[in-house]
């Protein structure tokens, strides 16, 4: 399959994806598609690359510049996971096309990568652009799940949707009558959980948006 990328005649689609500077987006939208079949298998949590867009004081200076640019193009109010899928595809299609019909006759040395810088720049910025008008919707949706009445959900029976559930990593599942509730959740101590697990939420930490939780038996008093 990859043998494609070396032949000295490569198929145009390939020879796009595979040059500058469309190959940025590729591997970046690759690697997001990866990260979301690992999340749907419970391997990781949906917000793990979440750094607090909205609350940028007292980060690190990186942390602080990426949130700044977040907020600016109205980026904010979702998973950083969800924002880069969004820009690396929609500037996977951009810098794809502009490569296909701009960059194509300029197949080596500084013009090539100056036009390619350009695209580079214009690509970004649209793509960052398309995305904040699809996030605006998307926004309002992970606002109410975040905001939801914690008095609510305490005392109610979860389903434990990662392959695991510990001190540090963990999200289960609430079945509210609707579509449902995905909540970050975290054990006590070394207790651990595995997916399918029933589990009753007992404590909110709002400063981290995570719920503590303990087997339903060990609610009901059957251990």
């Amino acid at each position: 399959m990859f043998a494609v990328l070396f032949m000295k005649e490569m198929d145009p689609f390939y020879q796009n994806i595979s040059s500058f500077p469309t190959v940025i987006f590729t591997i970046i939208f690759v690697l997001m598609l990866l990260y979301w079949v690992i999340a749907v298998l419970g391997l990781v949590d949906i917000g793990f690359l979440d750094f607090g867009l909205p609350e940028v004081e007292g980060s690190t200076e990186t942390v602080n510049v990426l949130a700044g640019l977040f907020l600016k193009f109205g980026l904010n109010g979702v998973p950083v996971t969800v924002v880069l899928t969004l820009v690396s595809m929609f500037g996977w299609l951009i810098s794809y096309y502009a490569d296909h019909y701009l960059l194509m006759p300029y197949t080596s040395g500084v013009v090539e990568f100056l036009l390619g810088g350009v695209v580079l720049f214009v690509s970004l910025l649209l793509s960052a652009l398309i995305s904040a008008q699809v996030i605006k919707p998307l926004r309002k949706l992970f606002n109410e799940a975040t905001t939801t009445n914690s008095s609510k959900i305490l005392g109610q029976t979860l389903v434990v949707k990662t392959l695991r559930v510990d001190a540090g990593f963990g999200e289960a599942h609430l079945n509210d009558g609707g579509a449902g509730l995905v909540l970050k959740v975290r054990a006590n101590g070394e207790e651990k959980f595995k997916k399918g697990d029933r589990v009753v939420a007992y404590e909110y930490l709002k400063d981290k948006n995570v719920y503590r939780v303990i087997s339903e038996d060990e609610f009901l008093g059957n251990s």
